[in-house]
């Protein structure tokens, strides 16, 4: 495969995992293109035109020709200065690194990713929070990321990987769209009763088994073991964690229980005063499922490549 087509194969199945659902995204990019077309001409040449093909501003090729052929790639969580380096070193012993993929986003994709969190009132939407409600709270959330991410050194990254002259691409919510979805439907098949019962069926996912292992796997942070589980929300993809608020009215709408990669203080202190349960499935054990599912689909579609991981990221084959 080359890197263009590893990188469409990326995007088309986020979209067909994105939990909005497919016709949802096909009608956002119709909008951006709308909306691209009365953008004056000094303004569409500052435009990201990738946005008008991809739905998702996380998931970048950040360097390297998209005619380049890839045979072995080195794949991590987060891919920053010293991953390159190690991929540099690892090229420099003959062990040739076709690209580095990074799931967390750099460069532009990272300056960009709080756009993403636009997808999450559709998604609880969806889950029954009152749509007004999920856009209201969502939109301050999504200011106070980007001002978060303004003054951010964000192209180190892909300065390095343009100086090593080494292909470097991250996906980020393509990954979570895979996890969120693979998840959801688990759990909604395994029903499970007590919150205990969420941490054992999980436990039974080989990246969370494994992570347990490594004393990060899933854990009941609100709640207790005997607390029954009722309505289950995945809360995996859209870029970062929403507004702490929210969580209060996911309460109101009949969810029980929150799964989630992770939650900060605030949102858990938010939970608690909603009684909200929450499980905590583990930051890089999702990604890593996340990862794991999106690269079978990409290999079933375009055939093998060599897989390295480091990075927090344990490949998995997972090509069904």
């Amino acid at each position: 495969m080359t890197l263009e087509e590893l990188y469409n194969a990326a995007i088309a199945e986020g979209i067909a995992n994105d939990p909005r659902g497919e016709a949802v995204v096909r009608n956002e990019l119709e909008l951006r293109k709308s909306e691209y077309n009365k953008l004056s001409e000094s303004e569409q040449k500052e435009y990201d035109v990738e946005r008008l093909v991809n739905p998702y501003d996380d998931t970048r090729i950040l360097y390297g020709a998209k005619d380049t052929k890839i045979m072995r790639a080195i794949v991590g969580i987060d891919m920053e200065g010293p991953e390159l380096l190690l991929a540099d070193r690892l090229n420099m012993l003959g062990k040739k690194i076709d690209v580095v993929i990074s799931h967390h986003p750099e460069g532009h994709a990272y300056a960009n990713f709080y756009r993403v969190m636009g997808i999450q009132p559709d998604i609880l939407a969806n889950a029954g929070v009152p749509i007004n409600i999920a856009e209201g709270l969502m939109d301050e959330r999504m200011h106070e990321v980007e001002r978060k991410v303004m003054p951010v050194n964000h192209m180190r990254a892909v300065d390095t990987a343009r100086m090593l002259d080494i292909p470097f691409m991250c996906m980020h919510t393509v990954c979570d769209n895979c996890v969120a979805s693979y998840l959801q439907k688990y759990v909604d098949k395994k029903k499970p009763s007590r919150l205990k019962d969420v941490v054992e069926y999980l436990k039974e996912i080989p990246e969370y088994k494994l992570a347990s292992q490594e004393c990060v796997g899933p854990k009941i942070v609100v709640g207790s073991e005997d607390r029954r589980s009722g309505k289950i929300y995945v809360d995996m993809t859209g870029g970062t964690e929403g507004p702490p608020e929210i969580l209060s009215k996911m309460s109101e709408s009949g969810i029980s229980t929150v799964v989630a990669m992770h939650m900060s203080e605030d949102h858990i202190k938010k939970a608690k005063e909603a009684n909200l349960n929450v499980v905590i499935a583990g930051h890089m054990a999702s990604d890593t499922l996340g990862v794991n599912l999106l690269l079978g689909k990409i290999i079933k579609r375009l055939g093998a490549i060599e897989i390295l991981s480091c990075s927090g990221y344990r490949y998995n084959n997972r090509i069904d």
